[in-house]
């Protein structure tokens, strides 16, 4: 029996390709990523975390009060992290690269305001 040794090498090289390409694909399916956001209660909470989930290809969003944390699990083909920055400041929150500009920071609840008083009273206001 004679073996085509060409025949193999693209076979085995496409099967290669195909897996590589599999691989790939599901690798940039769910990104986490974790950045910082200047708030300061649960209403912010929400605005924050609406403003996230509302960018196509972002599946999760949870920003933690005390750390000013955003968790984020997006889909990388659909969105990146500055498209999912761009939302949070466009609704009046800070991240480290971007600022939301003074009509959006003015937008937010005075008790939301951030910039002049940087403590956090989350605990006093958290559902109004």
């Amino acid at each position: 029996m004679i073996i085509n040794t060409d025949i193999m090498k693209t076979t085995i090289l496409s099967i290669a390709m195909m897996l590589i390409a599999v691989v790939t694909y599901a690798q940039d399916k769910n990104k986490k990523m974790t950045f910082d956001v200047n708030g300061r209660c649960a209403m912010c909470k929400e605005r924050i975390e609406e403003a996230a989930l509302n960018v196509k290809g972002v599946k999760y969003a949870n920003w933690s009060i005390p750390t000013h944390q955003l968790d984020i699990i997006m889909d990388e083909r659909k969105t990146d992290a500055m498209k999912i920055k761009t939302a949070i400041v466009a609704v009046g929150h800070d991240t480290k690269e971007l600022k939301a500009t003074e009509k959006a920071y003015n937008s937010v609840h005075p008790c939301c305001r951030y910039r002049e008083d940087n403590s956090d009273d989350g605990m006093h206001h958290g559902n109004e």
